[in-house]
């Protein structure tokens, strides 16, 4: 059987777990922009070897696609797959300037933790159907995620899984969040305890599942707010325009706080 690597290009929060997940189950090197990241050592010793996976888990930027390009030229893989989070039909793109197949499959978990939360969730995946050799890449992939203890599960197409990502995920949480914010807020104007108020819904939420209580925070961090200038959608946009505004309304409160 011809030896093969597969390479993860990005060693952030998401590709340095990717790549020690499937060095156990497979060769694979790590290539990063800053070479101190890198294990230059186990890097020279594969790089004759042909590239049978290339893991990106590059951030997004406006020359993602340009820099996929480049990485494919590079290590002239034989599938690519994308793990960071991307707009919707970035994958089509792709794959309309490559003649390999390109695999999206969506990150879930909490950075900190990523290895772990690689494990415990199933990786979702999704191919174009007309791509190349569609067929054996899906299940090249599904194999290999196994092997590492990952559970897989393919959606029919690359979009429905990108819309999922930002739309199910992210962008769901920030709306929770942003619920917290509102009711907050209402609580704040009518001088009412926020915990005590949402202690009307514990037994709800206890027994339908569907009355979660979130902690009405500012939302930072580098997803929810991000991820929504993928979609571009003006409902979902408010969940950006709303914690503007709390953001001001806490700043006044502490304000008052240290007159007092």
């Amino acid at each position: 059987m011809e030896k093969t690597k597969d390479v993860v290009a990005g060693l952030g929060e998401i590709g340095m777990p990717i790549l020690k997940l499937i060095s156990k189950t497979v060769s694979a090197i790590g290539y990063d922009v800053n070479q101190q990241l890198m294990n230059k050592k186990q890097f020279d010793k594969y790089a004759s070897i042909d590239t049978c996976l290339l893991h990106i888990c590059i951030p997004l930027t406006k020359n993602f696609i340009s820099i996929v390009l480049s990485l494919y030229r590079k290590f002239k893989p034989k599938c690519i797959v994308i793990h960071s989070t991307i707009s919707p039909g970035t994958t089509h793109v792709i794959q309309s300037k490559l003649p390999i197949p390109i695999i999206f499959s969506a990150t879930r978990g909490v950075r900190k933790r990523m290895l772990f939360d690689l494990k415990r969730y199933t990786k979702f995946y999704s191919i174009e159907p007309s791509a190349h050799q569609a067929k054996w890449a899906s299940s090249l992939y599904s194999k290999m995620m196994n092997k590492c203890g990952v559970k897989t599960r393919k959606m029919s197409n690359p979009l429905t899984l990108e819309l999922a990502k930002i739309v199910c995920d992210t962008s769901y949480y920030g709306w929770l969040i942003t619920y917290a914010q509102i009711s907050n807020m209402i609580a704040i104007k009518n001088k009412v305890n926020y915990d005590e108020m949402w202690s009307f819904a514990d037994e709800i939420h206890k027994y339908l599942g569907n009355r979660p209580k979130m902690f009405p925070g500012f939302i930072g961090g580098r997803c929810v707010i991000p991820n929504l200038e993928l979609i571009k959608d003006d409902t979902l946009n408010l969940i950006k325009e709303i914690n503007l505004d709390y953001a001001k309304i806490l700043k006044k409160r502490q304000t008052r706080g240290k007159k007092h």
